[in-house]
């Protein structure tokens, strides 16, 4: 069942969108093995526990971005839910399923992964910075090489080419 779920998979899906950590509910609903509008349903019909911070409809360009494959059918009709963590673990109690429950302890590990992850790189940025006012200027080029690594890609927006009525 879920044990079939890695942290790894469940990462993959996780996006950055309007600054915070994201799963899209076709996503959530390949994970949970739902349909998509079953899950949206259910949202829909508990709305009050979804308020903004646990959930938003993507915008038309933000949808464009984030997404990368069609379906057969030549897309969706509506724009997709972005979940945030606390929408995700609200999720598994509209769901109701042991599946969704099993899949939402691997999404929570996934979440709590990233962020460890995020507080190792400010912790080893600081230990850097630290070395680089100890040691001489010869290291100079070194350090300037990890600080390029360590800095998180910013995402630069791309220019729309082709015809627009604006």
């Amino acid at each position: 069942m879920a044990n079939n779920v890695s942290v790894e998979v469940v990462a993959a899906k996780i996006l950055i969108i309007r600054g915070k950590r994201v799963m899209l509910d076709e996503d959530l609903a390949r994970l949970y093995e739902v349909e998509t509008k079953q899950l949206i349903r259910q949202v829909k019909r508990n709305i009050e526990r979804f308020p903004a911070d646990f959930m938003f409809i993507l915008t038309k360009e933000e949808y464009l971005r984030c997404h990368f494959g069609t379906s057969k059918r030549g897309g969706r009709r509506y724009l997709p839910y972005a979940f945030t963590q606390e929408g995700v673990a609200m999720l598994s109690s509209v769901l109701n399923s042991r599946r969704a429950v099993l899949v939402n302890i691997q999404i929570m590990r996934a979440f709590s992964q990233l962020r460890r992850m995020l507080l190792a790189n400010r912790d080893l940025k600081r230990k850097i910075e630290e070395m680089e006012k100890k040691y001489d200027k010869q290291f100079a080029i070194v350090f300037q090489a990890i600080r390029q690594l360590l800095a998180s890609p910013k995402f630069e927006e791309k220019r729309i080419t082709g015809f627009s009525t604006k």
